[in-house]
Formats: structure tokens, sequence, C-alpha cells
């Protein structure tokens, strides 16, 4: 989210507007204490002291300023500018969505459902929302209890630097790099820990392509550190030998990642957006993800489909068996059907530009300033 409010303000001021980016600022939790009492005080700062000093910066500001909250997440805080012009931007729904238990893979603890009632009670009072999605827009036409003045969706946009490079030069640099043979090509993976990421089931998959296919090509997770239950699936892969985690990568050492890539595997529970599909194919890379909204909404007719990851075991063993055989034809496309699979790709990262992005939300900011309030 930082990364987004830093692309909003420094996009709005490029055009010309007068931006400024508030944030909680740390008062009592400058004090020399221990991290579980620093903890507590930080909930003071958020939610005593930013809000009084934001109440009085509120007061001074022109009747033609536009206050723009970076993420729905931030809803607790909407109910201050309920009466001045506001846009609230959504990316996902998910931490809301398991709070009221719509996903059995996250359960959510009571302190985190209180949050999040909180959050969505605050954001209910929000009037403007700009989704990423039609997905998200759709997750935010549910939760919200009455019909906004303006809810319209505007895809993200792709920063600079992602666009198609030799797969073998990127290989040699991998290679070099990391010390892993990427001589032949790799799968790759791109994600966090979280648990929609479906990290397990990228490792499940590869293993069923493995045990079925003559080609010995590694596994590449570029993302945080493996978390215990993920150890716990790699040392049980009869090929964790070409399994690999890289943390702390660079976006340069990762658009190389993307070009050098077999194919990009994805295969995410939900999203909001889904900024890796985006990228690995404007890098070139051919994407195999999950056949549900929003991947197939930010993929097109450019994706590769599988199915989402099931509950029983026994589903699970099938699953990663046919998502196999998706794998193996992907990577078997002779040079022509490559070819043409890497071009549909890139046509369909242009889609994802970030001046047209930022060009759409400042015509929406305007149109929010011409209401009445």
């Amino acid at each position: 989210m930082d990364n987004y409010a830093e692309m909003l303000v420094t996009g709005m001021r490029n055009r010309g507007h007068n931006v400024q980016l508030w944030s909680p600022e740390p008062v009592f939790t400058k004090l020399p204490m221990g991290n579980f009492v620093k903890k507590w005080l930080g909930y003071i700062d958020l939610f005593l002291i930013f809000p009084g000093k934001t109440r009085i910066r509120i007061k001074k500001c022109n009747v033609d300023t536009l206050f723009v909250f970076t993420d729905q997440a931030l809803g607790p805080w909407v109910p201050m500018v309920k009466k001045y012009p506001h846009v609230i931007h959504c990316h996902d729904f998910l931490a809301l969505s398991s709070a009221i238990g719509e996903f059995d893979e996250n359960r959510t603890s009571w302190t985190g459902k209180i949050y999040q009632h909180f959050i969505h009670r605050g954001y209910l009072y929000g009037r403007n929302f700009i989704s990423v999605s039609k997905k998200t827009q759709e997750q935010l036409n549910r939760f919200l209890q009455s019909t906004p003045l303006q809810s319209t969706v505007i895809y993200n946009g792709l920063r600079e630097g992602f666009f198609p490079y030799e797969p073998k030069k990127a290989r040699a640099i991998i290679k070099t790099q990391t010390g892993i043979d990427t001589s032949f090509g790799y799968l790759l993976h791109i994600g966090g820990n979280q648990w929609y990421k479906n990290r397990i089931g990228v490792i499940e998959i590869y293993n069923a392509w493995r045990s079925n296919s003559l080609l010995k090509l590694p596994l590449l997770l570029i993302g945080d550190p493996p978390s215990t239950d993920l150890i716990e699936i790699y040392n049980q892969s009869p090929f964790k030998a070409q399994i690999h985690f890289l943390s702390g990568i660079d976006d340069i050492f990762l658009r190389f990642a993307y070009a050098g890539a077999s194919v990009f595997l994805f295969p995410s529970f939900a999203e909001g957006f889904g900024w890796p599909i985006v990228e690995a194919m404007a890098c070139g890379c051919k994407v195999i993800t999950t056949g549900e909204a929003p991947m197939t909404e930010v993929a097109g007719h450019a994706g590769f489909y599988i199915s989402k990851r099931p509950k029983s075991s026994v589903e699970i063993e099938k699953w990663s068996k046919i998502c196999a055989v998706v794998v193996d034809e992907v990577i078997n496309l002779d040079a022509v059907e490559s070819n043409a699979a890497v071009q549909i790709g890139i046509e369909n990262s242009k889609r994802f530009d970030a001046g047209i992005a930022l060009n759409n939300i400042e015509n929406a900011y305007r149109e929010i300033l011409t209401q009445k309030c």
C-alpha cells in the first residue's frame, strides 16, 4: 500500500496538483518501552493522536480539497470527512471475507473479526469508491449498505521496467547470481506466505509434474522466506533439491526471473488484482493461473487456467495431477505456439498502463469534486 500511495502522490503532483500525504506519526511509541507495551502505545498514536490532529488539519483545508483513502482498510477514519469530497481506493476484501467465514483456508481470530468490523463500519460512510478490478467492485457492492454516488473500476498500472528480454540471456544471469542451473528453463512463482497465495499448492503441482516428466527443470519461489507449513511440504518433496526459495530480491533480478522462466505458476485461491500476472506477461512469460476472477479478468485470453485447489486431501492429489498436465502442455508448446502465446501475453499486459491508470484516476477525482456535498 505504501507503493500504491507513493504512485498516487507522485502521479498527481506530476499532473500539477497540490498533494499532501497524511499518516500517523509515532508519539507514544517513541517512549523507551518494551515491544509489548509499544504495541499498545501504537494504538494510542493511531486511534487517538492521529484523528485529533487530522480533524484540525481538515478544518484548515481549502474547499476544493479531495480526501483520498489509498485503501479501504483506512475505513475507521472515513467518518471524519463524510461531509467533504472524498474517495476510497479498494484493493481486496479478503480479510473481511475471511472474518465472516467465507474462506475455510483462513480462519480469523475474534480480535481480527472485531477489527474488520471496525474497518467495515468506517467505510460504510464512504460515497465514492475506485476498485482495482471488477471482482473487487463486486465484493464492495456486496458489503455496502447503500448505493454510492460513484463506484468505478480502474485497473492498476504496470510499473516501468517490465518488458521482454531474451530468455537464454536472462537464464544465464539468474544462474550466475544464484548458482542454480537454469540453463534449460525453470518454473517460477512470485508471492508471499499469505494464505491466498497457495505456495503449498505450487509445490504440490511441481511434485506431480516432475513425477511424470522427463524434464528436470527447477522450481524458483521468489518472495518471503518459507513458512513452517511450507518447509514441511518442501521437506517431503522427492524433488526438494531442485526447489529453491529466493528472498530479498530486487526489481532488476525479478524482471530477469520473469523473462527466463519456462512458465509462471500462480494458483492463488483469491486476489484483489494479481500484479504478478501482468508483470510476467509483460516480460514475455507464459502464465498458468486459477480460472476464477480476478485472475481471469487480468490474464484474459492470454492465460492458461487451472481449477482452484480443493480441500480434500484425495481431491488435492487429483487436482495436482490435472494441473501438472497443463504445466506439461504449456512447457512443451512448439516454437510457433509458444511465441504466439508470449505475444498474446505481451499485448494483454498493455491494457495495464500506469499513465492511463493515473489519467483515469485523475478524471475520477475531478468528477467527485464536482459533486454537491
